[in-house]
């Protein structure tokens, strides 16, 4: 389940009832009914804990261990991380979560550019090139910065396979690639990917047609990024080391 909010909407969390509807379900007995809310800002998001007893954590997974608490009856905690998994307690030793993906985060001109703060320019596409999200991003471009004249975008696997032995990236599922891919697309590159071509759906299904759009929302990921050199050569650095091609004809 995905919830998209924009700039002062609010996405409730909780095991939720008929009386206390929720955006966001938890099923679990130790969570409460209204458990909490998240609150969207122009280029942050909050978090209101309603419990009367439980603290919440706010893991940072792109971090070394970074997380925040936010204590319960708290209010409005700005939180500042760009990718964040809200953590519960339970009463089974284990947590339940959920992860959030906050609004674009916006950067200044790099030093020197001269002007005020205020008359300063933003960059079109701000990216934070140690992120998880962009390390997908170069393995999908990869091919073309590699003058490999690629017939295809690398596939949701192909990035999985090509990333394991990397720290971070190494750890990644084929969902959260393409969680990560959804990010860039709809909110660092605010890419429109239409539901498809005009031939597609005619006969495919329902499951044709959500390919489609996951094949056209990579290919326009990739289009932009080399475009407008968003990713570029010497970002190849950051993806771990090729694996050494089997000799042939033996």
């Amino acid at each position: 389940m995905t919830l998209r909010l924009g700039p002062g909407e609010v996405a409730r969390f909780g095991r939720g009832s008929s009386t206390t509807p929720v955006e966001l379900r938890l099923a679990d007995e130790a969570v409460s009914r209204l458990a909490g809310e998240i609150r969207v800002t122009e280029d942050h998001w909050q978090l209101t804990n309603h419990s009367t007893t439980q603290t919440y954590l706010v893991e940072n997974p792109e971090g070394a261990g970074e997380y925040l608490r936010v204590s319960p009856r708290r209010a409005g905690a700005p939180i500042p991380f760009e990718f964040s998994r809200v953590v519960l307690p339970t009463r089974r030793g284990t947590t339940v979560s959920f992860q959030v993906f906050a609004p674009d985060h916006v950067y200044l001109d790099p030093p020197g550019a001269g002007g005020s703060w205020t008359s300063r320019t933003v960059t079109a596409y701000s990216l934070d090139e140690t992120a998880t999200y962009f390390l997908v991003l170069v393995a999908l471009c990869e091919p073309w910065l590699r003058d490999q004249s690629p017939v295809a975008v690398p596939t949701t696997p192909q990035v999985v396979e090509r990333l394991r032995g990397h720290a971070t990236g190494g750890r990644l599922t084929a969902r959260a690639v393409s969680s990560h891919i959804d990010y860039l697309a709809d909110e660092k590159l605010r890419i429109g990917v239409a539901a498809g071509p005009p031939e597609a759906g005619t006969g495919g299904g329902n499951g044709a047609g959500a390919a489609d759009r996951r094949n056209g929302k990579r290919d326009a990921v990739v289009g932009l990024a080399l475009k407008f050199a968003v990713v570029r050569e010497e970002h190849l650095a950051l993806l771990p080391p090729r694996a050494e091609a089997g000799v042939r004809g033996r």
